[in-house]
C-alpha cells in the first residue's frame, strides 16, 4: 500500500447467507482524495460503507484502515477508530428534537471533555464552512433538504476526521443544492486533507468533483478510473450507467424463471 493511501481494501467477499454481494473486491483509496462508488440498485455499494466502518464482517479479504485491519479490532478499539470516520446519511439524518447548533455539536459533547465554551465555537466554525452559522437556531424541521444535508455534512466533520463517508449525498435536492453539497464536499476535503467517499448514482455532478471512480457491478469492480476515463471509455458498462441507456449489460429484470413458467401459463396459451 502507498504512503498516501488511508484505505487498502484487498480480496473483500461478504455475503447475506447464502446470497453472495462482493466477489474479491479489490481498492485502493488515497488521503485528500475524492472517491466515487457507483453502480446499480444492489450492488454492494452501501455494503462497503458498512465494511469500511467495521458494522459487519467479511466471509473473506480485509478493508484495512490507516494500517489497521477492521475486522480484527476488538470493540473499543474499533469504537476508537471511527472516531477517525464521519457518515453523513441520506437524507442528513439529523436527530429531529435537537436544534441545528446541538445536532453538531452532539458528538463533541459526547466523545469530548472540551468546555461547552470551546464546543460553541467549534460548532460555529462547523457551521460557517457550510454557510449556515446564521442557522443555528433552527429546528431540523425549518430547514429545506439542501439545507439539513449541509447541517449533517457540519456534523460530519465535527471531530475533523480523516475520513467521511457519504452515502447518496445528492439524493433528492434541486439543481442548486445539488452544485453547493458537491462543491462542499470537493472544498472540504482539499482544506481537511481527509479523504471522502461518496456512493452515489449522480454521475455527472459526481464526475465533477471527484478523482476517482469505481464502479461495482455483479460483486466485482467492474470499472475504474478517473473522471476523464470513465467519460471516454468504450465498456459497455460504464457506457451504459453514464449516459443512462435502457440497452447493456445492465438488465432491468432481476433474474427469475420464464414469465409464462411463474404465472402457470405454458400449454394454457392458445
Amino acid at each position: 500500500m502507498s504512503s498516501d493511501a488511508l484505505i487498502e481494501i484487498n480480496n473483500l467477499n461478504f455475503s447475506y447467507g447464502a446470497r453472495p454481494i462482493l466477489k474479491g473486491i479489490n481498492m485502493s483509496m488515497h488521503r485528500g482524495k475524492v472517491i466515487a462508488i457507483m453502480g446499480g440498485s444492489g450492488s454492494g455499494k452501501t455494503t462497503l460503507l458498512r465494511l469500511i466502518s467495521g458494522a459487519v464482517k467479511p466471509s473473506a479479504g480485509y478493508v484495512k484502515f490507516d494500517n489497521q485491519v477492521i475486522h480484527e479490532l476488538k470493540r473499543d478499539e474499533l469504537f476508537k477508530l471511527r472516531r477517525k470516520m464521519g457518515m453523513q446519511f441520506q437524507f442528513g439524518a439529523l436527530f429531529t428534537d435537537l436544534s441545528v447548533f446541538d445536532n453538531v455539536a452532539f458528538q463533541i459533547r459526547e466523545h469530548t471533555d472540551l468546555p461547552e465554551p470551546m464546543i460553541r465555537d467549534l460548532v460555529l466554525m462547523k457551521l460557517h464552512a457550510v454557510g449556515l452559522r446564521g442557522a443555528h437556531e433552527l429546528m431540523p424541521g425549518e430547514l429545506s433538504g439542501g439545507m439539513a444535508r449541509r447541517v449533517a455534512l457540519a456534523r460530519s466533520i465535527a471531530l475533523d476526521p480523516a475520513l467521511i463517508m457519504y452515502d447518496e449525498p445528492f439524493t433528492g435536492l434541486d439543481p442548486i443544492s445539488l452544485s453547493v453539497i458537491g462543491s462542499l464536499i470537493r472544498r472540504l476535503t482539499n482544506a481537511l486533507g481527509m479523504t471522502s467517499i461518496i456512493v452515489t448514482h449522480d454521475v455527472q455532478e459526481s464526475l465533477k468533483i471527484v478523482d476517482y471512480v469505481y464502479f461495482v457491478a455483479d460483486g466485482v469492480i467492474a470499472a475504474e478510473g478517473t473522471p476523464q476515463e470513465v467519460r471516454e471509455s468504450v465498456k459497455p458498462f460504464v457506457h451504459q450507467f453514464v449516459h443512462g441507456k435502457e440497452d447493456g449489460p445492465v438488465h432491468f429484470h432481476y433474474p427469475a424463471n420464464a414469465y409464462q413458467t411463474d404465472l402457470n401459463l405454458e400449454g394454457k396459451l392458445v
